[in-house]
């Protein structure tokens, strides 16, 4: 339930509640215009040349699969197939992981993904995904390629490009909140994000509070242009490698993108050692067994293809719509979706 009220906190940020987004039910009419739809097909294009240039191969995964993943966060959305549960894919990850694996180099993902619960100003249960993997790189090499293509994307012709800010998770919470998010108590936490949600927040989580924290506190305050996050807590480590920053201290080797404030990617130093990976599985299991959601079993040829050996990579997974969004300075993602949910 936590992530869904952010997901309201969200919406408000842009100036519309989802409450307050109108649509018109009763008409077949598409909610993007055709400026946005010649955008997104240059985007497309665009993205496409970039990375032709680079020599990252194009790839093509099922959006179907008889396996979903563990988050407790994410919902994937179950069909019947054949009399047998299957799963909208949330991402193109596990199947591009097995590819690699299998040697495939350096590889993107172009095209849709699922996710239930996910209806809003920014957000569609199926959403247009860019993932891609570089062998051999780290995140920091990662960072930079993002912003590039991110502003190959956005500037227009004859502009400058965007400014680039990098900071680390825990610098921004010293900056403007005043304390450092990785030694910083549970009950602290909690404290704060009781001060900013509701007295139910009392015995959270440390990674959901932090979550709630970085939301209201610091996101509206990053600066404009793009803007990378890196070296989140040990907490949120999800997919990523571990390892200690200058001060000795845990950290994931993950980093989240920012384009004036709204969130646009999430990439990772990806996590290589098969035995961390299933406790993170289990640990997910159990997580989801306490919060009432339904098991989702562990993807055992994925865990196959990380076991014969996942060379060394960076990984990171960017929604186009909302990077649509910010270049034609949409304030909802209908607007630049053909049919989104609403209108199908």
């Amino acid at each position: 339930m936590w992530l869904r009220w952010i997901r309201v906190l969200e919406n408000t940020k842009v100036g519309l509640s989802s409450s307050s987004v109108s649509y018109e039910m009763s008409t077949w009419q598409p909610g993007a215009s055709r400026e946005a739809l010649l955008r997104r097909a240059c985007l497309l294009n665009r993205l496409r040349g970039f990375f032709a240039a680079r020599s990252v191969l194009e790839v093509d995964v099922p959006l179907l699969g008889k396996s979903s993943i563990t988050d407790v966060n994410i919902d994937s959305i179950a069909v019947t197939v054949d009399g047998t549960t299957g799963y909208l894919q949330t991402s193109p990850e596990y199947f591009m992981k097995r590819l690699l694996a299998d040697g495939s180099g350096d590889i993107y993902y172009l095209g849709k993904a699922f996710r239930d619960g996910e209806i809003g100003t920014r957000h569609n249960p199926e959403f247009t995904m860019l993932e891609w993997y570089r062998c051999n790189w780290d995140d920091h090499q990662l960072m930079t390629e993002v912003a590039d293509l991110v502003n190959m994307l956005i500037t227009e012709e004859h502009s400058s490009p965007m400014a680039v800010t990098k900071m680390s998770y825990g610098q921004c919470f010293i900056d403007q909140i005043g304390f450092d998010p990785h030694d910083a108590d549970i009950e602290r936490l909690r404290r704060l994000a009781v001060e900013l949600g509701s007295s139910s927040w009392s015995d959270e989580s440390r990674g959901n509070c932090l979550d709630l924290i970085f939301s209201l506190k610091i996101e509206p305050k990053l600066p404009s242009g793009i803007v990378i996050i890196h070296d989140y807590p040990e907490c949120q480590c999800a997919l990523s490698k571990i390892s200690k920053n200058q001060k000795g201290q845990l950290i994931s080797r993950r980093f989240e993108v920012f384009i004036d404030g709204l969130e646009i990617a999430n990439g990772y130093l990806e996590l290589t050692n098969i035995d961390e990976q299933v406790n993170r599985f289990k640990d997910d299991m159990q997580y989801r067994m306490q919060e009432g959601k339904s098991l989702r079993a562990i993807d055992q040829k994925f865990v196959d293809a990380v076991l014969s050996g996942l060379p060394s990579c960076a990984g990171v997974a960017v929604g186009l719509d909302r990077i649509l969004m910010r270049a034609l300075n949409a304030t909802a993602i209908d607007q630049v979706l053909a049919f989104s949910w609403h209108r199908t």
